[in-house]
């Protein structure tokens, strides 16, 4: 990205304000007593010094590069002006990095960007090949993850009898694993010809996609009287028995009426605990988007607001072309994208995000 960094020297100045007016904040014997505000300003304080120290070098390196071309103007003296040349190159390229960095820091972060995720992925339109698709996007997913060191735990599924699944939830566990995905929630697309197609003819399906921060018992509190908790037999393709005791796991949370349910593992313990961590991040993404409610026009114009209804990508096998429609990206590596090579994809929405978050900030 390109910024002029003049047009952010109002906002950064303001920064440095507020950043001196929190550091005497924080030496205020009432705010030292009011533990729950000294660590709100703690924070605020810890994210401010960054960019402070950030703009304190721009400056200098602003300032050096001034003398620089003042002493080329002015100077007579040959050593003087070598000196002064080799002093631009050195101090252009570190300032035209910390231009574009500056501003980005100048974006309120996402309190959820360090979290693991849960990720659902459904077969929608399309039947068998919609189920077929979502296997492919589990695939993609989890190659991506391994890609990036991310651990992948598998934590309910309803596999397809023609392949793939009906749903599967799966967490994956990495720093920042949101940061990145969670551009994916929202319908993709797919056109091919089926393996079952006699006739060539080209069939379009849609699996949709849930990108959740995993909330933890620190972010939500959740009351267990509010729980209720049914056990049953775990089924497989076709609705037969593949377990003789009742250890899949349905959870209602009554307030919400958000429901889960577990029966991949065969005990009864463990597939409690998985439904309960998708449970957790299920009600906090129902606080959170009752809370976005009343920022709709906010959302709306921010690439990540990934509504499961939006259609934000098209898999185009005939062409080998992959479009993401939130940034009218296209490219024809359809092969690599679906083997986990994402970065490309994923780096050019989070520009785009940045971009719109930015027009906010001004």
């Amino acid at each position: 990205m390109d910024f002029d960094i003049e047009k952010w020297v109002d906002k950064l100045d303001s920064v440095v304000d507020r950043y001196k007016e929190v550091e005497q904040l924080l030496s205020d014997p009432e705010v030292i007593n009011d533990q729950e505000r000294f660590q709100k300003l703690s924070k605020e304080y810890s994210r401010l010094k960054d960019i402070v120290n950030k703009y304190e070098e721009y400056q200098e390196l602003r300032d050096n590069k001034e003398e620089a071309e003042e002493i080329l103007e002015m100077a007579d003296d040959e050593e003087m002006v070598e000196l002064a040349k080799m002093q631009l190159e050195e101090v252009e390229p570190k300032l035209d990095k910390i231009s574009e960095t500056l501003p980005l820091m100048l974006i309120p972060k996402d309190p959820n960007d360090e979290k693991n995720v849960v990720v659902e992925v459904r077969g929608s339109a399309g039947g068998d090949e919609a189920n077929i698709f979502a296997g492919d996007l589990y695939r993609m997913y989890s190659r991506y993850a391994e890609e990036k060191g991310w651990d992948v735990e598998i934590m309910s599924s309803s596999a397809s009898e023609m392949g793939g699944y009906k749903e599967i939830i799966f967490v994956i566990e990495g720093k920042g694993a949101y940061s990145y995905l969670k551009y994916e929630s929202g319908v993709h697309r797919v056109q091919r010809v089926p393996s079952t197609e006699s006739s060539g003819r080209i069939h379009t399906s849609t699996a949709t996609v849930a990108v959740l921060p995993e909330a933890e018992d620190v972010d939500i509190d959740i009351n267990k009287n509010d729980l209720k908790i049914e056990t049953y037999r775990s089924s497989g393709p076709g609705g037969q028995s593949v377990n003789t005791t009742d250890s899949a796991v349905r959870i209602t949370h009554e307030p919400t009426g958000v429901t889960v349910s577990c029966q991949d593992e065969k005990s009864q313990h463990k597939n409690k605990d998985k439904a309960m961590r998708i449970l957790r991040a299920r009600i906090q993404e129902k606080i959170e988007e009752e809370r976005q409610k009343e920022e709709a026009e906010k959302r709306q114009s921010q690439i990540g607001s990934g509504g499961r209804s939006e259609r934000i990508r098209t898999y185009n096998f005939p062409q080998g072309r992959v479009t993401d429609h939130r940034i009218n990206l296209t490219t024809h590596q359809l092969e690599a994208i679906l083997d986990g090579e994402l970065d490309e994809l994923i780096e050019a929405l989070v520009t785009a995000d940045q971009v719109e978050k930015l027009k906010q900030v001004e």
